[in-house]
């Protein structure tokens, strides 16, 4: 008696078939069991916490009761810490690095390194100093004569130019006060526009997880293409087609197989990084399920074109590596330039950006998820059409 097999058996049994090969390809499973572990291992391993707290270092001469009430005032408020040397040339050095700067209970500074003391007190706490003011002798009596003197602000390498800005304008106010004089102008009103992050700044550790998740997206694609030039070079896709199955039953089949793939482990390190919530799951599933579909095109357009290993890997770069591009707007937050906006994988990062790393919900990422939509859909006819012309010249 014969039994009609439906088209529905016949991609599940490819599908199988495709598991089973992956399943013997120890190498790729060996590349992402591992890279899943180490993708986990970074995540937990960068710093979860920001320091938004900018040390300051003074030294000055005859500003005792001025630096005084400055360091109250600013120990009241947040972002800034004062921290008063006896000298410019410790200063620069503690700015430099070459002093290290400890602070006790009772207040006092101490000063550890070359030329001064061999180790720090016991309980005393580390300053970091990053940004230093020096005062020069009779700066008060020289601005009432007349004189001009010139105050010295050291900085480090890493702090950013606006911070140095900020010590340079502090100083001219407090010109401006001793010698009562007023700004020329009131004093301006900050408006922060888009979310404020003052006292809220994200961590290494939030910033580098969308970026996880869209590397583990991106990894399966040469898993997938390898597959695929396989059984084009190899005539599996001849010995498939001989059966009852056709061309299309074996594209689906290689969708659903790739986007599995992909999809699945980005979603098992999803869990691992404590990411998938009851409020995010919906958003995230569907960002990660257009990633993967989206992969799986590609994988199809190199897999198609590779003739062996290492074509295959020149095809999968080729494509991969402009795509890395937007990643990078993760770990250096602002306005993406307009010709990144409109890359492919702008609107998957963007995504998973702002679900993962802010919470944003479905009115929030509506836009990049139907951006990401039209790539996918342009990128996977593609993948389509390149593949079943690959097949049908066998």
């Amino acid at each position: 008696m014969n039994r009609r097999v439906t088209r529905a058996a016949l991609v599940a049994s490819i599908v199988r078939k495709d598991f089973r090969e992956f399943s013997r390809d120890t190498l790729y499973i060996f590349l992402s069991v591992l890279g899943l572990v180490f993708f986990a291992l970074t995540y937990y391993l960068v710093p979860d916490t920001v320091d938004e707290t900018i040390t300051l270092g003074i030294h000055q001469t005859g500003l005792d009761e001025l630096v005084e009430e400055f360091q109250t005032g600013a120990d009241a408020a947040d972002g800034l810490d004062v921290v008063s040397l006896d000298t410019a040339d410790h200063l620069a050095a503690a700015v430099a690095g070459d002093l290290a700067v400890y602070e006790t209970d009772a207040g006092d500074v101490v000063l550890v390194g070359a030329g001064a003391e061999a180790e720090a007190p016991a309980g005393a706490t580390r300053r970091d100093v990053t940004v230093g003011i020096s005062f020069p002798d009779r700066f008060v009596a020289s601005m009432v004569d007349g004189e001009r003197p010139t105050v010295t602000v050291y900085t480090g390498t890493a702090v950013p130019p606006e911070v140095a800005g900020a010590m340079t304008s502090f100083v001219r106010e407090i010109a401006y006060s001793l010698t009562g004089h007023e700004l020329p102008v009131a004093e301006p009103d900050a408006v922060v526009l888009g979310p404020d992050r003052a006292g809220d700044q994200v961590s290494l550790r939030d910033r580098l997880r969308p970026m996880l998740v869209f590397f583990v997206l991106m990894i399966e694609t040469f898993a997938l293409s390898s597959l695929i030039a396989s059984e084009v070079l190899n005539r599996t896709v001849t010995a498939v087609l001989v059966t009852p199955a056709r061309v299309g039953d074996f594209l689906a089949a290689k969708t659903i197989y790739g986007t599995i793939l992909t999809g699945g482990q980005a979603l098992i390190l999803l869990v691992v990084l404590r990411t998938l919530t009851t409020a995010s799951a919906g958003p995230l599933l569907v960002t990660v399920l257009l990633g993967a579909v989206m992969f799986t095109g590609i994988a199809m357009i190199t897999g198609s074109a590779g003739k062996d290993f290492i074509g295959t890997l020149f095809y999968n770069m080729i494509f991969i590596l402009p795509l890395l591009i937007p990643t990078f707007s993760v770990l250096f937050p602002g306005t993406a330039a307009p010709w990144v906006q409109v890359m492919p994988s702008y609107p998957i990062i963007d995504a998973l950006t702002r679900v993962t790393t802010y919470g944003a919900g479905w009115s929030e990422v509506t836009g990049s998820l139907l951006l990401a939509l039209g790539w996918v859909a342009v990128i996977y006819a593609g993948g389509l059409l390149v593949l079943r012309r690959r097949v049908q010249r066998l």
